[in-house]
């Protein structure tokens, strides 16, 4: 859940389609372990008879000339409860050798031992709802990620646009971006990994460490983007929470704080969280989280975030009502004021996350976790998008701005980020601005509340 959806996911689809590839690997070394021991003690048969064997499915012991020989269905099977009085059949010919079919391969039949009942059947309608899903997602974070690209190279190309808030922007659409990036590479090399196994189909490949570097190196990059960028949504509630609240704010001062926390406080916890996975529990892609305790170096904080933002929200929600009601409007416009500044703030602050994690997505299953999934990762995978779009493209002063580019204006009056434009009680007027006011209406002074 939270920022590795995408990997859950992509994980969940493998577990429906062919059980746990790590566990199945397990048993099957395990069994094949078992086999030759079996064959270093069996003792040989007397006469023509076809020699023991381990055909990396299932382990042969010597078989009589002229016979058919049987052995167990192989308990690594991930449906050997299924199938556990089931048998795999092999021919031994008159001359001492298995019998071999149109290929040129060892005649086998294994047909007692493949899973085809109703509970399969619902496992691979599970895996095609989680593929639907993961198709979902990338559609999302592919349109965010053109949205941010766009909005980030406005901000940055406008030089009137340069101010303590739009950096402050800036630096969060940008780690959209990496996040967006990161998450689709990291899914690229996990159905590559998957693909060759399954190509292959020879469990060994899974245990070749130059497929897994590549993997595990875009797995750390992924955890850091969404941790940043669940950071910075928390700079964007402090920032906010401080223009409101805070009665000698400077915005300067605070920026490189808010750089530290954004892009450096990811760090102290990503790296334990890899030095963990390498000692402790160094298996595939690290797209599994088996033992929850080391995931939870990485979730604690990322709760941490989601918690004080939907606290700041809160709080700066009772603002706005307490400014909308000494403003002395009608009640419908005040309610028309709060519902929108309410939706402005949802995707700003990640307020979706707190509501979703009164929901673990462990104690759900079903359809209703299939719909909380499905929810969850689609405002997750669109959120850059909404982000982009009501604080750059909406945005008036961002609005004006390119107006006055286009038309080639030399004189447009004061920046709009300039002190000028600003008012004096509240040090970013247009941040408020965005929460309080219509493009046809001035908002009146707002006095801080502690």
């Amino acid at each position: 859940m939270w920022g590795p959806l995408t990997a859950l996911v992509f994980m969940l689809i493998k577990d429906c389609l062919c059980h746990s590839v790590h566990d199945t690997v397990q048993a099957w070394k395990q069994y094949h372990k078992d086999c030759e021991e079996r064959m270093r003690r069996e003792p040989p048969l007397l006469g023509v008879y076809c020699n023991r064997t381990f055909d990396s499915y299932a382990c042969w012991g010597d078989a009589a000339a002229n016979t058919t020989h049987s052995e167990p269905c192989p308990n690594y099977l991930p449906w050997y409860s299924q199938v556990k009085d089931g048998f795999v059949f092999r021919r031994c010919g008159p001359d001492g050798q298995w019998v071999r079919d149109e290929t040129d391969l060892p005649w086998r039949d294994h047909s007692e031992c493949d899973s085809v009942d109703h509970e399969q059947e619902q496992s691979q309608v599970r895996a095609w709802i989680l593929s639907q899903l993961r198709v979902m997602y990338s559609v999302g974070y592919g349109v965010s990620l053109a949205a941010l690209i766009v909005a980030v190279c406005i901000l940055t190309q406008l030089r009137r646009l340069r101010c303590t808030r739009n950096v402050i922007h800036c630096h969060l659409f940008v780690s959209f971006i990496l996040r967006a990036v990161s998450l689709l590479t990291r899914d690229t090399l996990l159905a590559q990994q998957h693909s060759m196994i399954q190509q292959e189909g020879d469990f060994t490949a899974l245990l070749r460490e130059r497929t897994l570097v590549g993997c595990r190196v875009a797995q750390t990059i992924t955890q850091y983007c969404v941790v940043a960028n669940y950071y910075w949504l928390l700079v964007e509630g402090l920032y906010l929470h401080n223009l409101l609240v805070v009665l000698s704010f400077s915005e300067e001062s605070v920026l490189p704080r808010y750089m530290m926390l954004g892009w450096g406080a990811p760090v102290l916890f990503v790296v334990p969280w890899v030095i963990v996975r390498q000692l402790y529990e160094n298996t595939q892609c690290w797209e599994r989280n088996d033992n929850q305790s080391y995931w939870w170096i990485i979730r604690s904080p990322i709760l941490l975030a989601v918690l004080i933002n939907f606290l700041i929200f809160m709080r700066i929600l009772r603002i706005l009502v307490l400014k909308l009601r000494a403003n002395q409007m009608r009640r419908s416009d005040r309610k028309f004021r709060l519902a929108k500044s309410t939706l402005t703030l949802i995707p700003l602050l990640g307020v979706h996350a707190a509501v979703f994690s009164l929901i673990p997505e462990e104690s759900t299953s079903g359809g209703i976790r299939h719909t909380r999934l499905g929810a969850e990762i689609l405002l997750s995978s669109i959120q850059g998008l909404l982000v982009s779009v009501l604080y750059c493209f909406c945005n008036k002063e961002v609005q004006a701005e390119l107006r006055r580019k286009i038309r080639g204006s030399r004189n447009g009056g004061a920046p709009p980020c300039s002190s000028g434009s600003m008012h004096p009680a509240l040090g970013a007027p247009h941040a408020a601005e965005d929460l309080m006011s219509d493009s046809s209406e001035t908002t009146p002074p707002m006095v801080r509340t502690s």
